[in-house]
């Protein structure tokens, strides 16, 4: 495999990623947190941080439109829910 091929496989594989994130709006981010130790923000956030490794201007707003699919404040408000408390405590102790 060429590297360019290689490039283009994991591009196709990431943006297969965040349509499924996309799709799955019913799976919180303190739940992939929970299981996987990295969500929607961490993805952006990795997004970003790539960009910047390149030397392209963009900001972690337009990083998280990239993977959520819209601005980040439009899905909280559609999407988010409040962790529950067993949510939280699991969050807690993985964080330590």
């Amino acid at each position: 495999m060429t590297e360019q091929e290689q490039i283009e496989l994991e591009a196709a594989a990431f943006r297969q990623l965040v349509q499924h994130l996309r799709d799955r709006t019913d799976v919180q981010n303190i739940e992939l947190m929970n299981l996987a130790g990295f969500c929607r923000n961490c993805l952006s956030k990795w997004y970003k941080a790539a960009a910047d490794d390149v030397g392209l201007p963009v900001t972690i707003d337009q990083a998280r439109e990239e993977v959520y699919g819209m601005p980040y404040s439009e899905w909280k408000t559609k999407y988010q829910k409040e962790a529950s408390s067993d949510q939280q405590a699991a969050f807690n102790k993985g964080q330590k």
